[in-house]
């Protein structure tokens, strides 16, 4: 994500806590930047786990295996 958008993010957050709000486009446009910051937050965190490994006690190394929850 590039850093204008968590800018915009941030700058909707701080709006939203201040008496005047935030109006129903601006409401819009945070719930779709905040439903995409967490889509790309996933993926790479689903890269990350796709590449990590595990060394056992004995040397010995495996992945990770992909959970069935």
């Amino acid at each position: 994500m590039v850093q204008e958008k968590i800018d915009r993010i941030n700058s909707l957050a701080r709006k939203s806590r201040t008496e005047e709000g935030l109006t129903e486009e601006e409401k819009a446009e945070q719930a779709a930047l905040r439903a995409e910051y967490i889509a790309e937050f996933r993926a790479s965190f689903a890269s990350q786990l796709d590449h990590t490994v595990i060394q056992r006690p004995d040397g010995s190394k495996e992945k990770l295996k992909k959970s069935d929850k």
